[in-house]
């Protein structure tokens, strides 16, 4: 092939931004003096995904991945093409008529369901909406009615933990931040004293990083409270603790909080193992939640003892696992929330990888491990791609400016790599007459006219 190799990633959070970088970096196409030419697509007019709308904002250093993305989009084989969704805009079959390979890296952006029974009645979330919303994400409504004075959030990992500590906050903490105004506003309104958190098994079983863990008692005003009676240590736990300094230190810090005197704060925030929800109790709204106390089995696992704890609370957040969502033109695995794929070549529905058409990131392998895994997962994917090359079937059209003519055709207002210099440059200059490094444009519309520098 004497031009370059063309390749569509839909997708730019950090799994397709990983795996852009990964092309522009395999030795054997260096070696076959094989050029690139990489467009990744998004369907938000601005780059980054989980790192822009998925991190807490009160996570700075999370954030500053943000820098290492920046320096791959910077790239001049890759081209950055926002506020383009696919399944709307494109179909696959555009895709593969443009580009040789394509590669969707389009996350997980859904809630887990929970079936027990008042899940669905008013005051019980979704931590994904609610995460949505407190990071300004432009498609979702911009207000929040933060209720009650007392709300349970359902899980234990780095999720549950981030929504349970902005619950907790003192919303004038968050005012270094990147937050919109809306946000501050809703959150300054809300009358929380006590934020319960529930992990259905041990100590030894949580899934948050000990940072996540530990930033839960640097707040100001909020008391973290954790029970002696519901730590549990069995076999599989203690061989945990020795191979893991993760689950080692989380154990520590949980066994010391456990002893300490109480402070007295104002907001308390506490931590509860072994306890399975089992139902979301009201009559017509959030009214309480009625827990069975567990006991680890030995292996890890937890086991229903028969005994009801009921705990009166205003709002319920469920923050037990994401979904990707369903993408057309490709089967999809309900179940895990995944796209079905070996190695990140993607199956058709006999289980026949589907030509040129690869999977990357949570979308994937569903929503396991921390921002930095998606590196080794895009880097079998990548692989893969390298590997099957001589068998793809050429893209018909692969000219990059016809792809854009295609856009143009078709209405799409889609923004570009220099477009969202300029959009981050607004925010900045927002930021830095309020004394923070950057607030962010909540509407669409908005992001998109800067963009396109039509305002």
């Amino acid at each position: 092939m004497t031009r370059p190799l063309r390749v569509g990633i839909v997708g730019s959070g950090p799994a397709g931004i990983y795996a852009a970088d990964l092309l522009t970096k395999d030795e054997t196409l260096a070696a076959a003096g094989t050029p690139l030419s990489i467009d990744i697509l998004d369907k938000l007019p601005a780059p980054y995904g989980l790192v822009r709308y998925g991190v807490a904002p009160d996570h700075p250093r999370i954030k500053q991945i943000q820098g290492a993305l920046h320096k791959i989009l910077d790239k001049p084989q890759i081209r950055f093409l926002g506020n383009v969704e696919y399944g709307v805009d494109l179909k696959l079959e555009d895709l593969r008529r443009h580009y040789d390979a394509v590669i969707f890296a389009t996350g997980s952006d859904r809630d887990r369901p929970l079936d027990i029974p008042g899940i669905d009645l008013p005051g019980s979330h979704g931590a994904a909406d609610f995460v949505f919303w407190y990071d300004s994400h432009p498609d979702v409504p911009d207000s929040w009615k933060v209720d009650g004075t007392s709300v349970a959030v359902l899980g234990a990992g780095n999720v549950a933990v981030d929504v349970a500590r902005i619950l907790a906050k003192h919303a004038d903490d968050l005012l270094e931040t990147d937050i919109t105004d809306n946000v501050h506003r809703d959150l300054l309104d809300k009358r929380i004293t006590d934020v319960h958190v529930f992990a259905r098994r041990g100590i030894a079983q949580g899934k948050f990083t000990p940072m996540e863990l530990r930033e839960l008692d640097k707040q100001p005003g909020v008391e973290v409270i954790v029970y002696p009676e519901e730590f549990d240590l069995d076999e599989a736990s203690l061989a945990a603790i020795e191979d893991s300094n993760q689950i080692k230190t989380n154990v520590k810090v949980l066994q010391n909080w456990a002893i300490r005197d109480p402070r007295g704060e104002s907001r308390r925030l506490h931590l509860h193992f072994l306890q399975r929800p089992v139902e979301v109790l009201g009559p017509d709204r959030v009214t309480g939640l009625r827990t069975e106390r567990m006991e680890l089995d030995g292996t890890g696992n937890s086991r229903g003892t028969g005994e009801f704890l009921d705990y009166e609370v205003q709002a319920v957040y469920r923050a037990i696992g994401y979904l990707g969502s369903p993408l057309a033109d490709l089967p999809f695995d309900e179940d895990r929330g995944v796209v079905p794929n070996e190695g990140g070549r993607v199956l058709d529905i006999e289980d026949k990888p589907m030509p040129g058409v690869y999977a990357t990131g949570w979308i994937k392998r569903g929503p396991v491990g921390l921002i930095g895994h998606t590196k080794g997962d895009a880097l079998e994917t990548v692989g893969n791609l390298v590997a099957d090359r001589d068998a793809f079937s050429p893209a018909a059209d692969p000219d990059p400016e016809s792809f854009t003519r295609l856009l143009h055709e078709r209405g799409v207002p889609f923004t570009t790599w220099d477009g969202w210099k300029r959009l981050e440059a607004h925010e900045e200059s927002l930021g830095e007459s309020r004394g923070r490094k950057r607030v962010k444009v909540l509407s669409r519309d908005e992001m998109t006219r800067i963009c396109r520098e039509e305002v």
